[in-house]
């Protein structure tokens, strides 16, 4: 992405925040692709032939984000960054409704590697949403008891951000952010065992 588009981006945020109806609107050709990227990153991890689609999800997460006008958006990866815990938190809901109509299933426990949060081939499509709750759970629990290191598994695993870019977003050291995530993994997986 070109530096004025990232200056675009920018601006039309603060623009936004500060009552701009129209910079949302503006902003959405800028940022659409990666939202898109986003969404389908987070669908991939979904069981096979979900129903929510690419779109859907993107379009579930504007409207949410407009909840967020009030945000001091330091850039444009914080934006993302927010994009991508809506994401979650959408097929999170969308998971638990599915298992309130179908309940049952044994869980299998979700891999967790040094690239990516990656479910087994062996799973079940029917207690693929299980493990997407047991998931959820268990970061809604570690960022309750170590907020950052959330929010570095969240920005890493779920918006796809690399190490500096989490690391300028978060406003701590390259080296922070690798030793959060190898505390994270250990204690997601341990979490996850249970």
């Amino acid at each position: 992405m070109a530096s004025s588009s990232l200056q675009e981006i920018t601006q039309l945020l603060v623009a936004w925040r500060n009552g701009d109806e129209t910079a949302m609107d503006q902003l959405m050709p800028f940022v659409y692709d990666e939202l898109r990227r986003i969404a389908h990153r987070h669908l991939r991890k979904e069981r096979r032939g979900h129903t929510l689609q690419t779109s859907a999800l993107i379009n579930e997460a504007y409207l949410r984000l407009q909840g967020y006008r009030r945000v001091k958006w330091k850039e444009r990866a914080q934006f993302f960054a927010a994009s991508a815990a809506l994401m979650r938190r959408i097929l999170v809901e969308y998971g638990r409704a599915r298992v309130r109509v179908k309940r049952g299933g044994k869980e299998q426990p979700i891999s967790l590697d040094t690239s990516s949060i990656s479910i087994p081939d062996s799973v079940n499509s029917e207690d693929l949403f299980i493990e997407v709750l047991a998931l959820d759970e268990a970061m809604t629990r570690l960022e309750a008891l170590q907020p950052r290191k959330g929010k570095v598994v969240e920005l890493h695993f779920f918006a796809g951000m690399g190490k500096e870019e989490i690391a300028s977003v978060l406003d701590v050291h390259v080296n922070t952010v690798d030793r959060d995530l190898v505390f994270s993994r250990a204690w997601l997986r341990r979490e996850l065992s249970r």
